[in-house]
């Protein structure tokens, strides 16, 4: 007989009985056409994708956050495959579960040349024990392991389990994604809410796909819990407002279209509070950016963006900050790359600013686009292959290096351009001080000793 846990997880495909279990559990994708999201992996011809479809899968770890289909994954794997299949949680599982199970799957191989899927949900709260038990029975195949977890594997698993296995990546749900999920709970009159008299804001809608974090059991369950303590109107019908969004949520809507005029908007005027050297109006804009559920990677690549072009080398270590910033963002994730990013935004906000550099390279590509085409001075090109000396290549070049002040006046474009205007603000200053006196010495420098 199977454990209860077992049968509980199973019911969910069916649809009577079901009706007590959250949304979430109910509108659990059956197959992989229903499963929404993670295209990286899932998508036509992908390795998994492969696997599941041809039923040859080897051990597998998938990890992410919370709510981005890892069970569900599994569970539409449960009804695919002809092995047998079983289902622990690690949080409750012990050695002597395991033990058992492994025993059974054995005897199934032996008896009736059956195979065994084992999925076990949260694997990383099994400890270094209990991860040994399942490793002969890997090796040998007996059991074909698939493990859920939201902590990266390779901190909380042992190599020898990790290299029996593929690990795999799930990322956050999109917004459209999440609103896919949404649309499909509210028109399924078996499983999800379609024989309730709901209308639905669309705005609404967006609300809670956007605030729910790439989670769709959240996403589910914010809509569920509004949906069914909304008193209906007259009409016995009930309006799911964006009032009711943002309290089954928790999180009040802010005007904020991530593809619409809000979203550039707010990207605006952050970007402009930093090149104004207003710290306090940018962690304003940025707090508001990080609230409505914009990707911390696109406020970053804005930082980056902004400490080039905005202070350039009046202050060459801002673009140092802000790259570190973006891969701290990366590396970090929600909510705590917040911390890094206002350290990134702060520091730009107040540094001396010049944007010399960015003028520059505006003014060169426009002679470059419009302008006749320069060639490189004989002596500059390259001479480093054989026949280089029988063209003239590199014939009379001054090596910087051999000579006072590792500078030597010499003819690097054909024609007279200037591009690069150093400021006097922060480190730029020194910059156009050293041009300046390289320019007030002509001729070339005496070689060094």
């Amino acid at each position: 007989m199977p454990p209860a846990e077992d049968l509980f997880f199973k019911q969910t495909s069916d649809t009577q009985g079901t009706a007590h279990l959250p949304l979430a559990a109910r509108m659990r994708p059956r197959t992989l056409g229903e499963f929404v999201g993670q295209e990286h992996i899932l998508g036509q011809g992908k390795l998994l994708r492969r696997a599941i479809d041809s039923d040859r899968l080897s051990s597998l770890i998938l990890y992410g956050p919370p709510g981005v289909g890892k069970t569900a994954l599994a569970f539409v794997i449960s009804g695919i495959t002809a092995s047998h299949y079983e289902r622990i949680n690690a949080v409750s599982s012990n050695v002597q579960e395991l033990r058992h199970i492994i025993k059974a799957a054995r005897d199934r191989q032996r008896f009736s040349n059956k195979k065994t899927i084992l999925f076990i949900d949260e694997i990383h709260r099994f400890n270094k024990a209990q991860q040994d038990v399942l490793m002969p029975d890997l090796e040998e195949r007996a059991i074909t392991l698939i493990g859920a977890t939201t902590h990266n594997p390779f901190f909380s698993l042992l190599s020898p389990l990790l290299s029996r296995s593929l690990i795999f990546e799930l990322k956050r749900l999109t917004v459209d994604e999440i609103t896919t999920i949404l649309s499909r709970s509210l028109n399924d009159r078996q499983r999800g809410l379609g024989t309730v008299p709901v209308t639905v804001d669309a705005d609404a809608l967006r609300h809670i796909a956007a605030l729910c974090d790439g989670d769709a059991r959240r996403a589910l369950n914010a809509l569920e819990v509004g949906i069914l303590t909304t008193p209906p109107g007259k009409d016995g019908t009930i309006h799911f407002t964006l009032a009711v969004a943002e309290e089954s949520i928790q999180k009040k809507a802010v005007v904020y279209d991530r593809d619409e005029d809000a979203h550039y908007d707010v990207a605006s005027a952050f970007i402009k509070s930093m090149r104004g050297s207003d710290p306090d109006a940018a962690l304003y804009w940025l707090a508001k950016m990080l609230y409505a559920g914009e990707d911390p990677r696109f406020i970053a690549r804005r930082i980056v963006i902004c400490a080039a072009e905005d202070v350039g080398n009046a202050d060459p270590m801002a673009l140092v900050v802000a790259t570190a910033a973006l891969q701290a963002s990366e590396f970090v994730g929600l909510p705590e790359c917040k911390i890094p990013l206002a350290q990134a935004v702060t520091y730009i906000a107040t540094c001396p600013k010049s944007n010399a550099a960015y003028m520059g390279i505006e003014k060169a590509e426009r002679d470059v686009a419009e302008g006749r085409t320069l060639d490189v001075p004989v002596h500059l090109q390259d001479a480093h292959y054989p026949g280089a000396e029988r063209l003239g290549h590199g014939k009379g070049y001054k090596y910087s290096h051999s000579h006072d002040g590792h500078y030597v006046e010499q003819e690097y474009i054909p024609e007279a351009r200037h591009y690069y205007c150093p400021s006097d603000q922060g480190h730029e200053e020194t910059i156009r001080k050293r041009l300046g006196q390289w320019k007030s010495s002509p001729g070339q420098r005496g070689e060094k000793q």
